[in-house]
């Protein structure tokens, strides 16, 4: 079987979604971050709505990471799947 299939990718979608409608997220290396989203331009202070459109737009089709998804060494988030979308 190849990981992540489809549906797993749709379920880490789902996931992302009702994370962020909880206000559940945290920024793993908020000076990255920032720097990304200004470089982009973009105001952290539309961080949670820029979010929201991306989870929208994205589907399992545009998933670039490696099968099996890689084990992320951060010490935040350390043995979680990291699955990029």
């Amino acid at each position: 079987m190849v990981r992540p299939s489809n549906k797993e990718l749709t379920g880490k979608i789902r996931q992302a979604k009702e994370a962020l409608l909880e206000g559940r997220i945290a920024l793993v290396e908020p000076d990255v971050i920032v720097t990304d989203a200004l470089e982009l331009g973009y105001l952290i202070e539309n961080m949670v709505n820029i979010l929201s459109d991306i989870l929208n737009e994205v589907t399992p089709g545009d998933y670039a990471g490696t099968r099996p998804p890689q084990r992320s060494y951060e010490d935040n988030i350390r043995d979680c799947s990291i699955i990029q979308v």
